[in-house]
């Protein structure tokens, strides 16, 4: 599949790609860590970040000096993942996502003795053309870890709220915990800064209001996956 999209620096982009067939590319609970830490390890213009060199340092001490993109929102699912992300300087995103998925290519190709693509080529992007798309897109990508545990919650809403949000707060693979959780080093991977948003995102009822609020612009199909991580 072909990617339309031309990126340009200072605007939006829904970045989002899945596992070749559909399959898994996360394995065991280290591939979801080693996956998240290269979401902040390949943001530097530089590229000496050598993951293996800092495999046991916080990722609070270790410092990118020039980034590529500014990652503002993330969700890493069993076989697919969603970013909100805009460029720091020109062609940016396609050197960060080419740097991000061949280093983890190569990690999952040596760990479990594979070999061919891990994921689809070309990643899929889709540019963000305004304010209530911007905010509509940061409440899907938060949401989106509910297809694990509540399938329906897209077609028959979220009963339980507090649950929703219990879970969401507990899910470590997304940027959920950084808008709505706790403090941790994992905050370094987003920059919440860089959103110039109209409006606060940071309550969940509010989250929840504005992802059932789709904007005309967002296309009907809301998910390129299947709920569920399938």
């Amino acid at each position: 599949m072909n990617r339309y999209v031309t990126f340009e620096p200072g605007e939006f982009y829904h970045i989002f790609n899945r596992g070749v067939n559909k399959e898994k590319i996360f394995y065991s609970e280290g591939d979801w860590t080693y996956f998240q830490r290269l979401l902040y390890l390949r943001n530097d213009s530089t590229g000496y970040v050598r993951p293996e060199r800092v495999k046991n340092m916080s990722l609070k001490d270790i410092s990118i000096t020039e980034p590529l993109v500014n990652i503002q929102a993330y969700a890493l699912m069993p076989n697919h993942f969603h970013f909100l992300v805009s460029e720091r300087r020109k062609d940016g995103i396609s050197l960060y996502m080419k740097r991000l998925l061949t280093s983890y290519s190569m990690y999952m190709n040596k760990k479990y003795d594979r070999s061919g693509p891990l994921m689809c080529r070309p990643f899929r992007s889709r540019h963000v053309p305004d304010n209530d798309y911007l905010r509509w897109l940061i409440s899907y990508i938060h949401l989106i870890p509910l297809d694990l545990t509540v399938p329906n919650w897209r077609e028959k809403g979220i009963r339980d709220s507090e649950l929703a949000h219990k879970y969401l707060k507990n899910y470590s693979f997304s940027s959920y915990q950084d808008y709505y959780g706790e403090e941790r080093d994992e905050a370094k991977i987003i920059n919440k800064d860089s959103l110039h948003l109209d409006g606060s995102v940071e309550d969940f009822s509010n989250l929840l209001r504005t992802y059932n609020l789709r904007p005309d612009k967002v296309a009907v199909e809301t998910s390129p996956f299947s709920p569920g991580g399938s």
